[in-house]
């Protein structure tokens, strides 16, 4: 065990026993299989098996099981044993742990121990570490975070407006209203210390200088001005917020308040303007499902697709997902349909996926089954997952598994789940725990002037 092996392993999720089928196995009762491959180097078993031993307040124990990966130097085994540590109320040894790998200045290292700094009463040190990596967006949002628990936000303001006043403009181009600042985002952070100060106004006018509207699909401008009740204020930025963000914000607003009806006219009026539509279709189709009028959030999602170039992949899959969750798989096929008559009776992959868990719903499995075997990609492994998730959720798991089995390089985890739900755990372990192909040498991004019907394309 060395820490390149488990950076590899967390990195990539091969060689090991990935997390989602540790707790699978758990789930099904096969703990001692767990504490096995624990002790024999696979990082997410150890971490399973520590929390769960953890739980169990055997606390002695879930460190000793991670005393082999800490002692290999590798930070997220720091951290793991830290934060079991401090669930147990021990944060003392905590960060006596965590303080070599943050003095060697890594940006993740020092953002995880100066929360744990400041979650402990020790903001003003936590304040001090983060100081110097003011310029990068990722330790700012942590020295914001720990200045508002350690009574230093004038402090936090301070270094902001420095960093504010000393940017300049993004290009040579006299009229780009841009700016070259660093940290990217420090009016809205500036903008938080101004909201913690009740200072709204100052906070709303740094909001209205920032580059970007939306982190995550999020607007800070929306979240602040509904978080403080000024609802008409709100209304006219959703008016004009062109991405969708603000008036989803004001939609939800009402919808928290009772009146679904000014919602849902709300969306409709911003997809009412030019390109609206395609920024609230979703959000206001799920509104419609969640207040019984899964009809109406169909239209919609159908209007979109419709519109010249709406029959993207995405919007497709709403669509169908919708008519099927609502008892209409045969419209979604009927759809399909006619959009594979207007491509002239071409269908891609991306679609004609769309169809099989469709078909199985209207009893047609063993038409969607043949259906796959025929198509051009039918020997790909993708298309083996799509086959294979057919044939298992009908309960045919033996012949899912021999589908997968004649692509062994790219199904090893969904054939290993098939494996543990047969009960044949050792198999299953056996395949995850085999080392994977070396990487290629070559970029596969490359532009090389070839080109492949295999992912990425």
């Amino acid at each position: 065990m060395d820490a390149a092996d488990l950076e590899r392993q967390a990195r990539t999720l091969s060689g090991c026993i990935p997390s989602s089928l540790v707790a699978q196995l758990l789930e099904l009762g096969h703990e001692r299989e767990v504490e096995l491959e624990a002790g024999r180097g696979d990082w997410f078993c150890a971490l399973a098996w520590a929390h769960l031993l953890g739980e169990r307040q055997q606390h002695e124990r879930a460190l000793e099981v991670l005393a082999p990966y800490l002692a290999t130097g590798w930070w997220p085994a720091a951290r793991a044993r830290a934060e079991l540590l401090e669930g147990w109320g021990r944060a003392d040894e905590a960060i006596t742990l965590c303080r070599p790998y943050a003095e060697a200045g890594d940006r993740p290292v020092l953002e995880f121990f100066a929360r744990l700094l400041a979650r402990h009463g020790r903001g003003v040190e936590a304040f001090a570490l983060l100081r110097p990596g003011i310029e990068d967006w990722f330790l700012a949002e942590a020295l914001v975070d720990v200045a508002g628990t350690a009574g230093l936000d004038e402090e936090a303001a301070a270094l902001l407006e420095a960093r504010i006043a000393a940017a300049v403009p993004a290009c040579d181009d006299p009229d780009c209203a841009r700016l070259r600042l660093e940290p990217s985002n420090a009016f809205p952070l500036l903008a938080a210390v101004r909201e913690r100060q009740g200072r709204i106004q100052e906070a709303i006018a740094l909001l209205g200088r920032r580059d970007s509207t939306s982190v995550n699909g999020r607007d800070a401008l929306a979240d602040l001005l509904a978080g403080h009740d000024r609802i008409e204020e709100l209304r006219t930025y959703a008016a004009s917020e062109y991405f969708g963000h603000a008036v989803q914000r004001l939609a939800e607003v009402l919808e928290e308040r009772g009146d679904v009806e000014g919602a849902i006219a709300a969306y409709r009026t911003f997809a009412a303007a030019s390109d609206g539509l395609w920024h609230v279709a979703v959000p206001l189709s799920r509104l419609l499902v969640r207040h019984g009028r899964s009809d109406e959030a169909i239209e919609v999602m159908r209007t979109l697709a419709d519109r010249p170039g709406g029959a993207e992949d995405w919007i497709v899959h709403t669509l169908c997902t919708l008519y099927a969750d609502h008892g209409r798989a045969h419209d979604a096929l009927a759809y399909l349909d006619g959009l594979k008559a207007r491509r002239d009776g071409r269908e891609d992959w991306e679609f004609f996926r769309m169809r099989l868990p469709l078909m199985t719903r209207c009893g047609l499995l063993d038409e969607a089954v043949e259906q796959i075997r025929v198509r051009p990609e039918g020997d790909t492994w993708y298309a083996a997952c799509s086959l294979s998730g057919l044939l298992a959720t009908a309960g045919r798991a033996e012949e899912a598994l021999a589908v997968l089995e004649r692509h062994p390089a790219g199904t090893t985890s969904l054939r290993a789940g098939l494996l543990v739900d047969l009960g044949r755990i050792g198999e299953a372990v056996h395949v995850l725990r085999q080392r994977p192909q070396p990487e290629p040498a070559d970029d596969p991004w490359a532009d090389t002037g070839t080109y492949s019907t295999e992912p990425p394309f």
